[in-house]
């Protein structure tokens, strides 16, 4: 890499990260809003975390809301039964998303295709009907209520996350240490592993590789990062249901990271902005919001295979 393309991946960075500082400051000037802004990153680390399974290993799940929505849950019911404190809430959220997927990696790590597919979506329902049934518990269809985040001591310092402001701060950090593990992975002999065996998984085996252990990798830490951005839904709204678990919102996770670019590390978080924003636009003009958001789905397609920051870097390069 040269170094003026070095010092402009650099300034790009730095301006990311300052927009994003800045974001409960601008965003209301653009038409916006805090919460919109803080949903769009909760989303971002379940597409990016689930981009380690399906654009850098190659394993297509169906089933990821199952983690998603299980950390919503243990995060509601920490609050809600256990105790009133937010870091417990979203440590036990995340624990127990991430146990339950590191326990279920086996069922799928040797499949691959439309079975490897089938039986995330299985594995994703159960715990929807799950939920559904368990009323006494989950609230069922109603959805678990009851419960609200709690303020954050520091010591003597207490900070109030009951603003939404506030609580972006905290959805932020959470982002930014999501991002700097998921990095980390992809620049490690492990992250490596996972994009050989999406580019010639026969030839691993061929060389002895465990194949299966490394998706089982891939699979526990997606789920277990999924998990967290369900605990931080959870805590977002006050509030979490059986559609928190449900393949629809798995299909969704899919778009968004099919719309950015699934080959490259930002492009699922250009998709979800792009999805949660026009969600949130036309479901306030239309009723068929979800029709509008379908053939915006095909017509990025069908012009940009690669997913939008995908076609961006191709162009660069033959710009370059």
């Amino acid at each position: 890499m040269s170094a003026a393309r070095r010092s402009l991946r650099v300034a790009g960075s730095a301006v990311f990260w300052l927009a994003l500082l800045t974001l409960p400051l601008w965003l209301t000037h653009v038409g916006g809003y805090t919460a919109l802004g803080t949903k769009i990153l909760v989303y971002g680390i379940a597409a990016l975390a689930l981009n380690l399974l399906l654009g850098f290993t190659g394993g297509l799940s169906f089933g990821h809301a199952a983690w998603f929505g299980l950390g919503a849950y243990g995060a509601g019911m920490t609050l809600k039964y256990l105790a009133p404190s937010t870091p417990l809430a979203i440590l036990v959220g995340t624990v127990v998303g991430g146990v339950a997927a590191t326990l279920l990696g086996p069922l799928v790590m040797r499949r691959r295709g439309i079975y490897f597919a089938m039986i995330t979506i299985a594995i994703g329902q159960l715990f929807y009907f799950i939920a559904v049934r368990w009323n006494n518990v989950t609230g069922g269809e109603d959805g678990l209520a009851g419960f609200e985040r709690a303020p954050l001591h520091i010591g003597p310092w207490v900070y109030d996350i009951h603003h939404d402001a506030k609580y972006y701060y905290v959805v932020l950090a959470c982002f930014a240490v999501a991002v700097v593990i998921m990095k980390l992975l992809l620049a490690s002999p492990l992250g490596h592993t996972w994009v050989a065996i999406r580019e010639n998984r026969r030839r691993l085996q061929f060389l002895g590789v465990r194949i299966d252990l490394y998706i089982w990798a891939a699979f526990a830490i997606s789920g277990t990062l999924t998990a967290l951005a369900g605990t931080l839904n959870a805590l977002l709204f006050n509030f979490t249901s059986p559609q928190d678990l449900h393949w629809i919102l798995s299909g969704n996770f899919v778009i968004m990271i099919v719309l950015g670019g699934m080959r490259k590390f930002w492009g699922p978080l250009i998709g979800v902005a792009i999805f949660v924003v026009a969600q949130d636009y036309l479901s306030s003009v239309t009723d068929n919001w979800m029709t509008a958001i379908g053939l915006l789905f095909v017509l990025i397609v069908l012009l940009f295979p690669k997913g939008l920051l995908g076609m961006l870097g191709r162009r660069g390069k033959e710009a370059a």
